[in-house]
């Protein structure tokens, strides 16, 4: 894209300083964020691997239990362990509206304690206990992409003020006082030329000629 012609004027000049003025003022506020959200993104990836580690042991827990899933006396452990709701809350993390594991909610339990072999209980607990850690592991991988999402932005930003605007708007300073500067430069020396010609006309005009001066004298 070409870069936009600017003007060698004085007012440019001002414009473009105040901009200058601007941009250094708002990039350290930028860096700053960037740097919250750097640290929170690690903290954010550190807990989504614990949790992964967490479910992953958690289902190998309750694959030892598979080989009973076939004698279930009737109980759905699948379908009571499914979710209804995951319930989250929204927080404000370095500056990104993020979601925030609260709890889940599972189906009602409806059958007789007395008539299902003990280890039912057991095992749909378990079940549960996968389920409710694959959710809460969901909700931190929301907050890891929502935060990585704004990091990426705020890099964007801190690399387009760093590294095109404020180094274009000083090379444009740069020009424009360049020309300023010739201008004054021819400025003064039209005014120093001006000035010889006004002082030779006038030391010309003070003086009066040879020729008069003569005639002058030769008077009686």
């Amino acid at each position: 894209m070409a870069r936009k012609k600017i003007k060698l004027t004085r007012p440019e000049l001002k414009r473009q300083r105040d901009q200058l003025t601007r941009f250094q003022r708002y990039l350290p506020m930028l860096k700053l964020k960037q740097q919250q959200l750097q640290m929170t993104v690690r903290e954010v990836e550190q807990k989504r691997r614990r949790l992964d580690e967490m479910v992953k042991n958690s289902w190998k827990r309750f694959n030892t239990y598979r080989a009973v899933l076939a004698d279930t006396s009737g109980v759905n452990i699948r379908g009571l362990s499914k979710c209804d709701e995951v319930i989250t809350t929204r927080v404000n993390v370095a500056g990104v509206n993020v979601p925030v594991f609260e709890k889940v909610t599972f189906p009602s339990v409806h059958y007789s304690l007395f008539g299902t072999p003990a280890w039912v209980d057991l095992v749909l607990s378990e079940l549960r206990n996968v389920r409710a850690l694959e959710a809460e592991l969901g909700v931190i991988v929301e907050q890891h992409r929502l935060l990585n999402h704004e990091l990426r932005k705020i890099v964007q930003r801190v690399n387009l003020f760093e590294k095109v605007k404020i180094p274009e708007i000083r090379e444009a300073i740069r020009i424009i006082r360049i020309k300023l500067g010739d201008e004054m430069t021819s400025a003064v020396g039209r005014a120093k030329i001006a000035k010889s010609k006004l002082d030779a006309s006038a030391a010309t005009n003070s003086w009066p000629s040879t020729a008069d001066s003569l005639s002058e004298e030769a008077a009686p």
